[in-house]
């Protein structure tokens, strides 16, 4: 069995000292899980937000004062997918970690470089300081927070969910999609604060840098709380119960690709929308509607409000409707939603904050049931890889270049064309879920 041949791997003496130093005879309950799993993904999503919002609030002036705004902009959407591309090579080497040193020890290292990487983006000298430099560094940073991100896979979110009652399998797979409102509420409140606190100058100089170092301190406290799960002989045992061990990714992937191609499009309609409301209006307001920043900032952790009760609200519904209908309805109405909710952008602040709030609506529905969708469909064998794989693939696909075509898009043709990229987001989830038509009530 696969845990039996991942289990002699996993007990290094590495890991047995984690074991030992943070859980000796300590049994794991369903709800520290689930706290496990709120505090690391919000850690994760609060990493991605301060960068995304830096990305149209500091990079154009600091790293791309050479060009336009505009242009600054899109070089610094350019810069954004590198954390998406790299994801899958992070997962490539931190599983080889996991296979030979333990889950623990992965993480611990993981979390690390994710910090390491952020702190980095902290200290990154400016443009007007190293020229060119400047550019390359914060790609590779930008690089190495996507390596850590790949390799932070726990795989707290599949266990569970398999361990979830059956009827509550909808309520168990939103907890995890907690964390993306709640890390856009902390990280566009400190940027909010500090561009009211602060001067421009002051801000461009140093007052940016300190949300990143506050992700370096939220990360180290997420760390903690996962590895005093992961740590412990009882969440071994969960693991090795649901045979959730590593398993060789390339193996993984030729044998179960039909799977990972399903479970990477069935998600797309809410990624697409997932950064047209989150990244690209903020680049909108500020680029051509001459907006303040902080008061759409302030919109946005309403909407990011407005995002929690919808991705709750998810739960509740999927168990009485099912994870695939509501997925369904979800999709056909951010359909409609892209036919005119973009060119609200233009209609001023009655528009805007009518774009955000629906908008925030329709992603909890969406995002809170979009993930995990297929984890269960895999052999138990490659169930713990292949859900890690399908992850990176959604978020690449659906994601990392949401930013980049929005405002390229929008730029060149007008706010109508985001809506024909939300909808071909739209198109792919409701082809992937025609396709697997038996996610109905067997894998719900």
């Amino acid at each position: 069995m696969m845990s039996a041949l991942t289990g002699a791997a996993n007990s290094t003496s590495l890991e047995r000292d984690a074991r030992q130093i943070n859980a000796d005879d300590h049994t794991i309950k369903p709800g520290e899980i689930a706290i496990g799993v709120i505090i690391g993904r919000t850690s994760e999503f609060f990493d991605f937000f301060v960068y995304a919002l830096a990305s149209v609030l500091v990079f154009p002036s600091v790293v791309f004062p050479f060009v336009d705004p505009v242009t600054g902009t899109l070089y610094s959407f350019m810069l954004f997918p590198l954390a998406f591309i790299a994801r899958p090579f992070g997962t490539l080497l931190f599983i080889w970690i996991d296979r030979n040193h333990g889950r623990g020890v992965k993480l611990t290292l993981a979390l690390f470089l994710m910090g390491g990487a952020t702190m980095a983006i902290a200290l990154l000298p400016s443009y007007e300081q190293i020229g060119l430099f400047s550019v390359v560094m914060l790609g590779a940073f930008r690089f190495g927070q996507g390596m850590a991100l790949g390799g932070a896979w726990d795989g707290l979110p599949t266990l569970l969910a398999l361990n979830a009652p059956r009827k509550q399998r909808g309520w168990y797979a939103m907890i995890p999609q907690l964390g993306a409102p709640l890390g856009l509420i902390v990280a566009a409140g400190l940027f909010a604060y500090f561009l009211m606190s602060l001067t421009r100058e002051d801000f461009l100089s140093w007052g940016w840098r300190y949300p990143f170092f506050v992700a370096l301190a939220i990360n180290v406290v997420a760390l903690f709380a996962r590895l005093r799960l992961v740590a412990t002989p009882e969440f071994e045992r969960l693991f090795e119960s649901r045979e959730l061990q590593p398993s060789p990714p390339f193996e993984t992937l030729f044998s179960e690709w039909r799977t990972i191609a399903l479970g990477a499009f069935a998600p797309l309609a809410s990624f697409a929308l997932f950064h047209v409301v989150t990244v690209f209006p903020l680049s909108w307001v500020t680029l051509f509607a001459k907006e303040n920043a902080v008061r759409f900032l302030m919109i946005e952790i309403v909407g990011a409000m407005v995002g929690v009760l919808a991705v709750v609200a998810s739960g509740l519904l999927a168990d009485r409707i099912g994870r695939r209908q509501l997925l369904a309805m979800s999709a056909i109405a951010i359909g409609a939603y892209s036919g005119f909710a973009p060119q609200l952008l233009n209609a001023g602040p009655v528009g805007e904050t009518t774009y955000m709030l629906l908008g925030f609506a329709l992603l909890g529905l969406a995002f809170g049931q979009s993930t995990g969708l297929v984890n269960d469909r895999f052999p138990i064998e490659h169930r713990y890889t292949g859900a890690a794989i399908v992850a990176n693939s959604a978020w690449l696909v659906g994601a990392g270049f949401a930013p980049l075509v929005a405002l390229f898009l929008s730029t060149r043709f007008g706010l109508w064309s985001v809506g024909l990229y939300l909808l071909s987001g739209v198109i792919c989830t409701l082809a992937a879920l025609m396709i697997n038509r038996d996610w109905g009530l067997e894998h719900e």
